[in-house]
């Protein structure tokens, strides 16, 4: 048994950094009249979560049950999820954007005896669970004075005070669902041991994060990254969280809750990449050439290592003074670094942030691991790696599971991170395990000689043509996405001759081009313009030409105004593509493609 440094489980972490930062600010949220952010400490957050214990108690709620959650990141969540360790329960966290049906199953399948909602909308569409469900008993509401709201449930328990269980290292903490791209979600079985390892060796791979961090928060928490990387990693610190409002209002929340570090995703990075370009290309004039001499001086200098003349340190000096100055008050003015996880970062864009000063660092893993498997950081950073494993942490790559005589291979791991096992589903966890212990990400890599791994595909992803050649979908598709007037792609060719592309063109900029060439015309005629869709299939194989063999690049396109989503089933919770319903929604026409 790999053996796990104290505290071990997290009611001891929690109630260490309650205690150690009871006076510091721990969460804010925005006050939705004033728009300003309203802070609560550390020491408020250990009340709620004593009193909010006690009330689940008064229920009952005791070693072995469940209790679930469908609501965003507040602090009445984190408040939920250490009351519920508190009383030996385990943690079932669900999307507040999440369909009905998945709902229904994770309840169902999880055994949930306690489940609590954000507002009465929610409440409305899942009360005759209770009816269907046989281990639901209670249903709560967040946003409510009843008597079934949580406030209530906190003054019974303040009442009725009861001491916190703590959990062992090897107890289960939570139920994490993954997305069921291929079929029915299955929860993870993670342990308090799992969270604890993985968040205190994130920690000390970041030793820049202290009492004075600030975290937006962005990702959620129903989600292991999320939940690891900020909520539990940032009790180590006694640093605190501002809760992002919505993603329409994230500009103005970087600039209230002025973070000094984030974690998100590739794809917040990648939007800002291109609102950036977008903004200077049309601004034009001296600004934008500005923008550019800065911008190149900053890359010279990176790519000659600080060995530059003169005139290029002059530019830099005044990019970064004048120019990368004003994007960095865009995050609120106070950004050291970033962390993205879920998929690689281009590298243009990772280099693009490194060079103006706001570095982003890869990182990888799996629900299935906690989630962390490696990182990178400022003190351990190799350019298109995703970092070195983490303390205690072993990464093999297995080539046996690769059939083209590759020099990749699957990655493996073990370690203190790894999930006990798949809820309810033996033979997913079975298969999902090697017969020596490790797990299989299903994830195709290398390791270098200094440790470093880079990922080289996905193996479930990848598909084989009609000739017999290897394509991975992911690359393509990330590199088309980059393409000013492309919102999104993806790739398809599983068996065929050659490649076809869906193809989601930028609404955005397509207006903007049918403004400024004074054309009378819908965005979605524009999409479906012919003179459109053979400028775009143009543009998009000429980009790819040079960095891919002829055989991956795209022969054909199928165009659509419809951008996958998280609410036409097209996208997971994390922002990753179903391909499986995409090629559904779409096979008429993609059988079409193959058939002219």
């Amino acid at each position: 048994m790999i053996t796990i440094e104290k505290p071990d489980n997290l009611i001891d972490h929690f109630e260490i950094a309650t205690e150690k930062f009871r006076d510091n600010n721990l969460f804010g949220t925005k006050n939705k009249q004033s728009g300003e952010y309203e802070w609560l400490t550390y020491g408020d957050i250990k009340r709620k979560v004593d009193n909010f214990r006690g009330g689940l108690a008064s229920l009952n709620i005791k070693e072995g049950d469940a209790v679930a959650i469908i609501a965003n990141n507040r602090f009445e969540w984190a408040v939920s999820v250490f009351a519920t360790y508190g009383v030996g329960a385990r943690f079932v966290p669900m999307y507040e954007n999440e369909i009905l049906r998945t709902w229904h199953y994770i309840t169902k399948d999880a055994g949930i005896k306690l489940l609590l909602v954000s507002n009465k909308d929610i409440y409305e569409q899942v009360k005759h669970f209770k009816d269907e469900i046989d281990s639901l008993e209670h249903i709560y509401i967040i946003e409510d004075d009843s008597e079934i709201s949580m406030n209530h449930l906190e003054k019974i328990g303040e009442e009725n005070p009861v001491a916190a269980i703590i959990p062992k290292v090897n107890d289960i903490a939570a139920l994490i669902y993954t997305s069921g791209t291929t079929g029915d979600p299955k929860g993870v079985l993670l342990t308090h041991g799992n969270f604890v390892s993985n968040s205190r060796a994130g920690n000390r791979r970041y030793s820049m994060l202290n009492e004075t961090s600030r975290s937006l928060s962005i990702l959620p928490w129903a989600h292991s990254y999320g939940q690891t990387a900020e909520l539990y990693n940032w009790l180590f610190t006694g640093g605190s969280i501002g809760f992002m409002e919505s993603v329409e209002t994230l500009a103005e929340d970087l600039l209230k809750v002025q973070p000094t570090f984030l974690i998100a995703v590739p794809r917040v990075f990648n939007k800002i990449y291109d609102g950036i370009w977008a903004k200077m290309n049309e601004t034009g004039g001296m600004t934008e050439k500005l923008f550019k001499m800065s911008v190149n001086a900053a890359k010279k200098y990176r790519e000659q290592n600080g060995k530059v003349d003169w005139l290029t340190k002059l530019k830099l000096n005044f990019g970064r003074k004048v120019v990368f100055s004003k994007i960095a008050a865009k995050f609120g003015g106070k950004l050291i670094a970033s962390i993205t996880a879920s998929a690689k970062m281009n590298m243009e864009i990772s280099y693009f942030f490194t060079d103006i000063g706001l570095p982003v660092f890869d990182c990888y893993g799996l629900s299935e691991t906690s989630p962390a498997i490696t990182m990178s950081s400022p003190d351990l950073n190799k350019p298109g790696s995703i970092g070195t494993a983490l303390e205690y942490i072993e990464v093999r790559i297995d080539r046996s599971m690769i059939s083209d005589n590759s020099e990749d291979g699957e990655i493996q791991v073990m370690g203190p991170n790894l999930m006990v096992g798949y809820h309810n589903k033996p033979e997913a966890t079975k298969a999902v395990f090697t017969e020596d212990g490790w797990l299989k990400t299903g994830d195709r890599g290398t390791i270098d000689k200094d440790g470093f791994v880079f990922i080289t595909g996905r193996i479930k992803e990848q598909f084989k043509l009609e000739n017999g050649k290897y394509v991975f979908p992911a690359a393509l598709e990330e590199d088309i996405r980059l393409l000013p007037y492309i919102e999104n792609a993806m790739i398809y060719g599983d068996g065929k001759s050659y490649n076809v592309c869906i193809v989601i063109p930028d609404c955005a900029v397509l207006k903007k081009t049918a403004e400024t060439l004074k054309l009378k015309t819908t965005v979605d005629k524009l999409v479906h313009s012919s003179v459109v869709q053979e400028f775009v299939s143009m543009e998009i194989r000429k980009s790819l030409e040079g960095s891919y063999g002829h055989y991956e690049i795209p022969k054909k396109f199928i165009f659509t105004d419809e951008n996958f989503t998280i609410e036409n089933g097209m996208l997971t919770q994390t922002l990753k593509l179903k391909r499986r319903f995409v090629v559904e929604k779409y096979k008429d026409q993609i059988e079409d493609l193959y058939k002219s």
